[in-house]
């Protein structure tokens, strides 16, 4: 190489290195089902339901073979979504309660580091009252359109705290309000982080797809019992389509971070992916599908390494170059080097349900009635949903372990099982037992007493932060 080819190549390098630096953040959208089993699409291997769009998805993208829901069931999941923490600690321990406002959500730390910030969906870990702390808005979310819980055909939503009912299916209505927010950013000055919370394919199934011949006689043939939930994941697998259509549209798909997942295991236990299903601390009750599709970034590839919904905040803080100045524990890490493949081990997951009851939240009931008292300028007739709990902060007795707890550290999973006085261990090796059907407690004595303790570890560190330990004044 001569000296005039030496320097035409160390210009490019420079030029490429420049250019490489000063890309700034990505757009990032973040869309969950409701109960979105990790068998239930085509690339994990159903027989029949259809989801061509999450299949081209995961064929360009990143597929997480293992990736599991931090809860069992909803408000847990997206609570620990939205902080990278156990939902124990953020004092949503089961569905209806709400997240603390104490906490800083993704939503607000990219808030700080330059994004416009939207949700449109399904919430469930808050009010959707004009000012209240526990909604989106409250939560750092600049625009919204969100239900209480789930919702199906002709729902009434909260526009930014503003009631109304919007015709239509809700799963078409979550993509709409969707893609409106991303037209209108698109062009603008400000990266965009959009979070997507579908409705479907939570029951009662009164959804259907759209682009389907005889939408309401889908699956009949194959399975008529859960027809109506495949027909729903079909349903929100159109949307996928929709949304990936439109990034391409708007000349920002390279440059936009996508990742699909689900809030829980799904509906159908011989499909679930493992043991049991939806409610199930056991694997079918986790583990769902997941992709991430960042174009300029990632190629084509499929991730062994165990992740799971804690892990998105992290991930993301770094991605786009936010700070929190006081972070409070996580349960979650950073994915880079776990996607690079440069760390094939991750540290333990720990998993805990049933220690608390849920709490039922009719969304279409609640706001209707909201949006009347709105329209005729009458009390607000849910004044004990603004905050409900957040404020109090408990303590826990000798009964404080109740419920059902596991350590995931792959490919050990010990559970902790304890119903009034009774606890009892079971302990399988995921890697040989995916179905968690050998226990090896006797076999594995020395293991099972580690990993017992690991776990007692972690439930303590995970009830003082319940009970307010991480905030900066003391409860």
């Amino acid at each position: 190489m001569n000296r005039r080819e030496l320097v035409i190549a160390i210009l490019f390098w420079a030029l490429l290195l420049v250019s490489l630096t000063s890309a700034g953040p990505p757009h990032i959208i973040l869309v969950m089902a409701d109960d979105h089993g990790y068998g239930d699409t085509g690339f994990t291997g159903h027989p029949f339901v259809q989801t061509p769009h999450l299949d081209e998805m995961a064929a360009s993208g990143v597929v997480f073979n293992r990736f599991y829901a931090s809860a069992p069931v909803c408000s847990p999941t997206r609570a620990s979504v939205l902080t990278g923490r156990h939902p124990f600690r953020v004092n949503v321990p089961n569905h209806g309660h709400y997240l603390r406002p104490d906490e800083t959500t993704i939503a607000e730390a990219l808030s700080d580091a330059g994004y416009v910030t939207g949700h449109f969906g399904k919430w469930h870990i808050g009010s959707v009252q004009p000012n209240s702390p526990t909604s989106p808005g409250g939560a750092g979310f600049d625009e919204w359109l969100s239900g209480l819980n789930f919702f199906d055909n002709d729902p009434y939503l909260s526009r930014n705290g503003k009631y109304e009912q919007v015709p239509g299916p809700g799963t078409v209505i979550t993509m709409d309000a969707t893609l409106d927010f991303l037209e209108k950013h698109a062009s603008g000055q400000k990266p965009i982080f959009c979070v997507t919370w579908f409705p479907a394919p939570h029951d009662p199934h009164l959804e259907l797809p759209q682009e389907r011949q005889l939408p309401d006689q889908l699956y009949s043939k194959d399975d008529k019992k859960n027809a109506g939930y495949f027909r729903e994941i079909t349903l929100l697998d159109e949307q996928i389509g929709r949304l990936r259509r439109r990034l391409v549209e708007l000349d920002i798909e390279e440059d936009t971070l996508l990742f699909y997942c689900s809030d829980n295991g799904g509906l159908v236990k011989n499909s679930s992916g493992g043991r049991d299903r939806k409610g199930s601390i056991y694997e079918g009750g986790l583990r769902v599908p997941a992709i991430l599709q960042w174009p300029s970034r990632y190629g084509a590839k499929t991730v062994e390494t165990p992740a799971f919904t804690s892990d998105l905040y992290p991930t993301l803080i770094k991605i786009a170059g936010a700070n929190v100045e006081h972070q409070p524990a996580l349960d979650g890490i950073d994915l880079q080097s776990v996607i690079a493949g440069t760390q094939q081990r991750r540290p333990a997951m720990g998993f805990w349900h049933g220690h608390t009851q849920g709490q039922g939240t009719w969304s279409d009931r609640i706001i209707k009635s909201l949006k009347e008292a709105q329209d005729a300028g009458t009390p607000n007739p849910y004044p004990e949903r603004l905050l409900k709990n957040v404020e109090e902060f408990p303590r826990f007795g000798q009964d404080a372990f109740r419920g059902h707890a596991a350590w995931n550290d792959w490919p050990w999973k010990l559970h902790r099982i304890q119903s009034g006085q009774k606890i009892t261990f079971e302990l399988y090796h995921l890697g040989n037992d995916p179905m968690e059907q050998n226990d090896l407690t006797a076999r594995e004595a020395s293991r099972v007493d580690l990993m017992k303790q690991q776990l007692a570890d972690w439930q303590r560190s995970v009830l003082a932060s319940w009970s307010g330990s991480d905030y900066q004044q003391p409860r």
